[in-house]
């Protein structure tokens, strides 16, 4: 019999001292502020290497669509089958974490996405795109389970916003120059050129990241929990569901335009694609200046407060970008854009927090496949709206998001926040 509704998850299991282990001097008391122990060290690792290939290309990807003769609705549905894509791939991607162990499943998520990689590079036609699509999704979506498990096996509760924030960190260093790289590429040799560029940057560094992931020694659980998609429904307490509502309609803000922002930026405000690359590394060095002091906080004072910002963040960035006429105004607005990522780390914490610690990957992966499900036609009537006026769909999405904090706000107990 599972929990009762109202119940909040055990605690996980105690984290040996073994596994926080780090050497010691100025090099051990930094990889202790940081949270990294041997596991969370390798897997940010990895997640440096491939979004460091992703990052030189992927932000383009609706333009490279629409070089490849994409009309508007499907770049909208493009949007839409991603959403539902990293919603379908999140519980099968914590099945195979909690039965397969940490390690193997890496290895598949890295190699699947390096195939979709050499597709989107070899596609003669649009619709080729949305094969690539569902392989390289394989990392971006099935990986997440089991990279927050990692952290949730490695890591004490205490420690995960700031195991979360340097992951997050990390992941985004390369995000600071590869989409400005990306976009000096395309201005010189074109856009379908320099996509495919970037695409075949990105195989390389798969195949370094399989590397990796193979010295990895990332344990398997030792019982992985019995129960099907059911039972680790109801092992969900209430306060991580009402989470999860609020979060759909904050996914559902940021969804409805996320495709459409290089349109807006390139198209309508008539920057460049490098000046796009610049406005995606103003954003990601906003996250990167205040994700770790949050992170540090949030896991001294609690969560929600942090949570609450980023919502606020979210629903403020759309309507930040068609206040904009300018650069300038794109840059503000980006920073706005960055703002959303400092609550992230507790968000993420709170879940893990709040998770059954035996059915950790499966109720992460669970959790994302409704959140992602639900959002899933955004994106698509975001391409109908933009047929009305481009700004529409940025405005709509900026008043779903309002309604996300309030939900937040109101229903979210303080006590199941810290």
């Amino acid at each position: 019999m599972g929990p009762t509704p109202d119940a909040v998850a055990e605690p996980g299991p105690t984290v040996s001292e073994s596994a926080l282990a780090v050497p010691p001097g100025w090099l051990g008391r930094v990889r202790r502020l940081l949270a990294l122990e041997r596991n969370t060290l390798a897997v940010v690792g990895a997640m440096f290497l491939m979004a460091l290939g992703e990052n030189l290309w992927r932000r383009f990807l609706p333009k490279y669509l629409e070089a490849l003769g994409a009309p508007i609705l499907a770049i909208g549905a493009y949007g839409s089958v991603e959403d539902a894509l990293d919603g379908l791939y999140q519980y099968p991607g914590g099945w195979a974490s909690d039965r397969y162990g940490r390690r193997h499943a890496l290895l598949l998520f890295v190699a699947l996405a390096a195939v979709g990689y050499v597709v989107i590079a070899a596609a003669p036609a649009w619709p080729v795109v949305f094969v690539g699509l569902l392989l390289i999704m394989c990392w971006t979506s099935m990986a997440s389970p089991t990279l927050f498990a990692v952290v949730g096996d490695a890591l004490p509760a205490g420690r995960r916003s700031v195991g979360f924030s340097v992951q997050a960190i990390l992941r985004r260093l390369p995000i600071l120059v590869a989409p400005a790289l990306g976009g000096a590429l395309i201005a010189v040799v074109g856009i379908r050129a320099g996509v495919r560029v970037g695409l075949v940057a990105s195989v390389a560094l798969a195949l370094v990241t399989l590397a990796v992931v193979w010295r990895m020694r990332l344990d398997r659980p030792t019982a992985p929990a019995p129960g099907d998609i059911r039972a680790v429904w109801r092992s969900l307490p209430i306060p991580l569901r009402r989470l999860l509502v609020s979060d759909i309609c904050i996914r559902t803000c940021d969804a409805m335009v996320d495709v459409f922002l290089v349109l807006y930026a390139v198209n309508v405000v008539h920057i460049s694609a490098p000046a796009f690359g610049g406005l995606i590394g103003v954003q990601t060095a906003t996250v990167i200046l205040c994700s770790l002091p949050a992170a540090h906080l949030a896991d001294r004072v609690g969560r929600k407060p942090f949570v609450i910002v980023t919502f606020i963040a979210f629903a403020s960035f759309p309507l930040a970008v068609v206040a904009a006429s300018s650069l300038a105004g794109l840059a503000a607005a980006f920073v706005v854009g960055g703002l959303r990522e400092i609550g992230e780390p507790a968000r993420k914490a709170l879940i893990l927090d709040l998770v059954r610690p035996d059915l950790r990957a499966r109720g992460v992966g669970l959790y994302y496949l409704l959140r992602s499900l639900a959002i899933a036609p955004a994106a698509t009537v975001g391409g109908f709206l933009w047929k009305v006026s481009p700004t529409v769909p940025f405005l709509m999405a900026g008043a779903i998001g309002g309604v996300g904090v309030l939900l937040f706000t109101l229903t979210v107990d303080e006590r199941h926040a810290g």
